[in-house]
């Protein structure tokens, strides 16, 4: 749906390409630069449609299509830059020095003939798209669009953006009602902890509600144990319990049978009284549902379960003895709740002007989620005239579509500048409920070029900016902030999440794999772009999800510690930027073919306990900026090819390696030329190699963005070395402050 952005990150391709070609006085297959220039002015065309296209897809089914086939060959023609870019990479990296200048028009002494044909593949495929194009700059005539002249840049968010939504309103009954539930003891024995139901339309503030109560004062007295669990949709008891068991333990365990982990849920809360918050339940099935209430019988008397869904026929399956059905909110408190937002930081003149406009809050139709949404939208508008343009919006009359989507989070998404819109589509990538990172976010933004085509250090500033964009509309929530107030983590909401699912179609999928066969992959994923992977049980790495040729992310979720190999075929995915093998605790080795990931940026392998050491042909990959290796802890040494990583800007821990290792171990002086270094960076030492030159010629005193380094020295138990040479490494890392 973000074909604005989409679009523009093509010609922004097409424009590094033919700049790129230029200046390295490249000559391209023949007839190739007419192709590239030919794109770019049909792309420039369409792209001055795209903002009236993308508002009347909602209403028209003929635009919906026609935008649908210009957004695959806008990914058609990525993918084939993308070849381009790879195929003049590799050549740079393997060819000599004095053989850089290429000529891609016939064989010589400086092409073998194996390249000639790749680009001249390349070339024929750019013709294509070229002609498919044709048809759809045809096609736009049909519509009558009308013409943007130019895009709107992102605004900068200011640094007062978050407005404290702690507040509830209009909610003083139910929150009572709630409480007294909750708290009230019965003299009477029950056999079965109780089940109390918060039930209402998604939207209208149920798992609100159930937070105020579960971090309300008396609670937290009340209870001995509170826990919490997102349980959405698919009811899975095996990921249900083993939340439970780490809320309980304070760490996840490694089980994987039901009956072990219930029987870990039942010895934990054996005797003590706890709260259990089970939000957003949708099965109806009791047969899911009993075996965990049946072990929850044996906690203190007084214990409760409170559960949030959107159907009553859920609270009745789940034989609740007290359901609170929400209702819509008060015009009242609606227009309280749009004011705080919309009225943030304005003169009381700016409030007392706007106030006319509180008629809009009959849009709301007592939806909490609704009214944020509408006021997120209207504290960037400044004018009465903005206010009524919002309030005679055609949107009004869609009603609900598709997945309960409604109209004040269109609204707000279509606000949004198109980068800013196409980062949120993005986060489809993520199961539902998931606890987003979000600074792994914002890494996998810059991956995907989303931050800008050009590599430099202020790309994490703009992360940030289009993260403050879109927390400040309430597309994310449930915060989770650190000791000085910065965000760590978030949430979306349900429904925010179905409208990103709608947003993005066949581009983002999550695969749950179980047991040991292989998954099927269909048609459905052939246009896929970013993959998370949920491993279950004893499960082996997928090696089918190598067929999906066109992924660009792909994120592996194994907790269950099972994957001890992964597969050669993972090379064939050329256009992957992300690679996300953490907490994969028996993996210990990588394939070398990872080295042909040309275009990949972030290589993340925390907590990989047993992996020993990086493929020693990762000097290949200079694109990349992030080398997440904490809690590795049985790497035994850096290969010398890291230091062609001149991109790198995280790199968790540099190991100097004992003597061995056939030459292929690099020394400190590899970290010379590897100046985007931030952060902190922990240096080990293993066994007594001093190498106080490298530590001198390293200089990462000079290192202006790596604001911690530590040092673990370790020494072989048989000899000492001389104080004299640790103290001269240190004396080489002193850093003048």
């Amino acid at each position: 749906m973000a074909d604005i952005a989409l679009v523009s990150a093509v010609l922004q391709q097409l424009a590094v390409i033919i700049d790129r070609e230029a200046r390295q006085q490249i000559r391209l297959v023949r007839g190739v630069r007419k192709e590239f220039q030919k794109l770019t002015s049909k792309l420039q065309t369409v792209q001055t449609v795209l903002m009236d296209a993308e508002k009347r897809q909602v209403k028209e089914g003929g635009v919906r299509v026609w935008l649908e086939k210009l957004r695959n060959i806008s990914y058609d023609m990525d993918d084939v830059l993308d070849e381009w870019n790879i195929s003049v990479l590799k050549f740079q990296i393997n060819a000599p020095i004095s053989r850089r200048k290429v000529c891609f028009i016939f064989p010589s002494s400086c092409l073998c003939l194996r390249q000639v044909v790749l680009h001249r593949d390349i070339a024929f495929k750019i013709k294509e798209i070229n002609g498919d194009l044709d048809a759809v700059v045809r096609e736009k005539e049909i519509y009558n669009f009308s013409l943007t002249s130019s895009l709107e840049e992102p605004q900068r968010v200011k640094s007062n953006s978050f407005v404290d939504m702690s507040k509830i309103f209009g909610r003083d009954e139910e929150k009572n009602i709630l409480a007294a539930k909750l708290l009230f003891d019965n003299c009477e024995e029950r056999e079965e902890v109780p089940v109390i139901s918060i039930i209402g339309m998604g939207g209208i503030g149920k798992t609100t509600l159930a937070q105020l109560a579960y971090n309300n004062n008396e609670m937290i007295s009340s209870f001995e144990e509170r826990i919490w669990v997102c349980v959405s949709d698919p009811f899975d008891k095996v990921k249900i319990a083993k939340a439970i068991v780490g809320a309980l333990s304070g760490h996840v365990p490694n089980l994987v049978e039901p009956e072990s982990l219930l029987g870990c849920i039942c010895e934990s809360i054996s005797g003590k009284k706890f709260l259990l918050v089970l939000d957003d339940v949708w099965t109806e099935e009791y047969s899911k549902w009993e075996p965990l209430h049946r072990c929850l019988k044996s906690g203190f008397h007084g214990s409760k379960i409170l559960v949030t869904a959107r159907k009553v026929t859920v609270a009745h399956m789940l034989e609740s003895v007290d359901i609170i059905n929400i209702k819509a909110l008060p015009e009242k408190e609606c227009w309280s709740l749009i004011g705080r937002l919309a009225f943030f930081s304005r003169s009381s003149e700016e409030c007392e002007k706007l106030e006319v406009g509180r008629n809009i809050v009959g849009r709301c139709k007592g939806l909490p989620l609704a009214a944020k949404t509408l006021g997120c939208i209207l504290r960037f508008t400044n004018t009465r005239e903005q206010w009524q343009n919002i309030l005679d919006n055609e949107m009004w009359t869609l009603g609900e579509f598709e997945k309960g989507i409604f109209p004040p989070l269109l609204l707000s998404y279509n606000d949004l500048p198109p980068m800013v819109r196409r980062s949120f589509s993005y986060c489809a990538i993520f199961p539902k409920g998931y606890d987003i990172d979000k600074h792994r976010l914002i890494k996998l933004w810059l991956a995907q070029g989303y931050l800008g085509v050009e590599q430099h250090t202020e790309m994490e500033i703009i992360g940030e900016e289009y993260f403050d964009n879109l927390a400040t509309r309430s597309f994310f929530q449930e915060f989770e902030k650190d000791n000085h107030g910065n965000v760590l983590r978030c949430k979306m909401h349900d429904i925010v999440y179905d409208f990103a699912l709608f947003l993005t179609k066949n581009e983002c999928f999550t695969m749950e794999v179980h047991g040991l066969g292989e998954p099927s992959t269909n048609s459905y994923y052939e246009k896929a772009r970013h993959s998370m992977l949920i491993l279950h049980k004893a499960t082996s790495f997928p090696t089918s999800i190598c067929t999906i040729k066109k992924l660009r992310s792909l994120l592996i979720e194994d907790s269950y510690y099972s994957v001890t190999d992964i597969p050669r075929e993972i090379g064939t995915l050329i256009h992957l930027r992300y690679l996300n093998l953490s907490n994969n605790a028996k993996i210990e080795e990588l394939p070398e073919t990872i080295c042909e990931l040309y275009n990949l940026q972030t290589l993340d392998l925390f907590s990989c306990w047993k992996l020993q050491k990086l493929p020693q042909g990762i000097g290949k990959l200079i694109n990349l900026r992030h080398v997440i290796n904490q809690w590795t802890f049985a790497f035994r040494y850096m290969p010398k090819e890291i230091e062609r990583l001149t991109c790198l800007h995280t790199l968790n821990e540099f190991i100097v390696g004992s003597v061995g290792h056939g030459g292929k171990a690099g020394t400190l002086e590899c970290l010379i030329n590897l100046d985007h270094l931030r952060g902190s960076l922990r240096i080990t030492r293993l066994g007594n190699v001093a190498d106080v030159g490298g530590a001198k010629r390293a200089e990462l005193k000079n290192k202006k963005n790596l604001l911690r380094l530590d040092l673990n020295f370790q020494k072989d138990a048989e000899e000492e070395r001389k104080n004299e040479e640790d103290e001269a490494v240190l004396e080489s890392f002193t850093t003048p402050h």
